[in-house]
């Protein structure tokens, strides 16, 4: 088996809908939309090949080296399409549902207009715009889906960092995505963005200290990468809810170029390209488990 293949699954610790490995050093990584295990009740009216185009296909392959290496790593597998893990709670469409919600909504502009855009915590339209549902959503199915998926996956990555933190005194969790070559109508809001290889986001400096996420751009330039820093993506939940940089507390949000390591039409891996890059972030991983950003 080609090494760019080992799937991490193979050593699942945690619930059915997470995986969580610990790790020993003060890097933790995440991968929130990589997930392929489509529940029964998702109940969707597009077809698999449809939906499956919102992965973060392969992510969780391409970081596979890193627990061997002390890593810890988080990893969903419920998709990103059924409940997208970084969305806060209050990120949610109430127009889906077939009854009133009672928790708390957010009225902060940038949340709403990814609502808006139909990618709230459950998403409502595809990249494309594609509606995913002919049906309104029960209150209490979508409060089983924060249950079963959010939950669970949250708790895991907070306490993996604490952990870190706990045994080295700062902690540095990558945040770990991609993105399509070129934005999708519904995708961000700025649709049709031709994206970089790599972009860099710490929601301008808020998650992290600047320097260790020039740091990380800088060595991807390095080694022949285009990157962007904090455009188109500034990070979102993950990041927001877990970077303190203040308390030596570093969340960064790394997205991928697919054209770098996939064939975006059938998502099928290219290993060649996909084990290059893998060495690359290999690289990334070593230069971060050798930095003290404090």
């Amino acid at each position: 088996m080609h090494p760019v293949l080992k799937l991490i699954q193979t050593r699942t610790q945690g619930s059915a809908q997470v995986t969580a490995l610990p790790g020993t050093t003060p890097l933790v990584l995440d991968s929130p939309h990589s997930g392929t295990a489509y529940p029964a009740d998702f109940r969707s009216v597009r077809d698999l090949a449809t939906l499956r185009r919102a992965e973060d296909t392969h992510v969780e392959k391409l970081y596979a080296f890193a627990p061997d290496m002390g890593v810890a790593w988080i990893e969903a597998h419920f998709p990103r399409s059924y409940l997208d893990a970084n969305r806060d709670l209050t990120e949610l469409d109430t127009t889906m549902l077939d009854g009133p919600w009672d928790g708390p909504l957010s009225d902060d502009p940038r949340v709403l207009s990814k609502v808006r855009l139909g990618k709230g915590l459950v998403w409502k339209l595809t990249d494309e715009g594609e509606p995913i549902y002919d049906r309104r959503l029960g209150v209490d199915e979508v409060r089983a889906r924060i249950d079963q998926c959010w939950r669970p996956y949250h708790a895991a990555v907070a306490e993996a960092i604490d952990a870190a933190h706990a045994r080295h005194g700062y902690s540095i969790h990558i945040n770990c995505h991609s993105m399509p070559a070129v934005a999708g109508s519904h995708a961000t809001d700025f649709p049709g963005v031709a994206h970089a290889d790599f972009v860099i986001g710490d929601r301008d400096g808020s998650t992290a200290d600047p320097a260790l996420s020039q740091r990380i751009c800088a060595h991807l330039r390095a080694r022949g990468y285009s990157v962007d820093y904090n455009h188109p993506y500034k990070g979102v939940e993950l990041v927001r809810r877990n970077g303190r940089p203040a308390t030596h507390r570093h969340s960064i949000q790394v997205e991928i170029n697919r054209k770098l390591y996939m064939d975006e039409a059938t998502l099928a891996l290219d290993e060649a390209n996909a084990a290059r890059l893998q060495a690359d972030l290999r690289s990334m991983v070593e230069m971060l488990l050798a930095t003290d950003p404090r």
